[in-house]
């Protein structure tokens, strides 16, 4: 298994980009973005416009890092489930139905990496290893 040592950093970068452009995305929009939160009845739609972007870009940029990946994972997955359940609810609108349960597989990619971490690509593991190496002291 060792030369698919990769597979956890392209996941990570398969699933943190699409919260990246996301989160870019809506700093260009504030207004259609603070109007669409608006219409589905969240309140204060600026503090969570400012909480969406802080947790997208934010998040996506720890999990692309693989530094402090489980947790931005987790943070990442409730953001998603949320999402699905206040934006994509409408279950007669195909597209809806469509876009909730990608959050939820979104989820689930997400979950995989809190539960077995970054990979071996990552600042998570570059620090673990540093912790657990011995500083040789010469010929004892």
């Amino acid at each position: 298994m060792e030369r698919y040592k990769f597979l956890p950093l392209l996941g990570r970068i398969l699933l943190g980009l699409p919260f990246l452009m996301s989160g870019l995305g809506k700093l260009a929009a504030y207004g259609a973005t603070v109007g669409y939160i608006a219409s589905v009845g969240l309140p204060a739609p600026p503090l969570a416009f400012i909480t969406s972007v802080v947790i997208e870009v934010g998040g996506s940029l720890l999990l692309l890092l693989g530094f402090r990946a489980r947790f931005a994972s987790v943070v990442l997955g409730v953001f998603s489930i949320a999402t699905a359940v206040f934006f994509h609810h409408n279950f007669a609108d195909q597209n809806q139905m469509i876009h909730f349960l990608k959050d939820v597989m979104i989820t689930g990619g997400l979950l995989q990496i809190a539960y077995f971490g970054a990979g071996a690509f990552s600042l998570d593991n570059r620090i673990e290893n540093a912790g657990t190496r011995k500083v040789s002291v010469g010929n004892a």
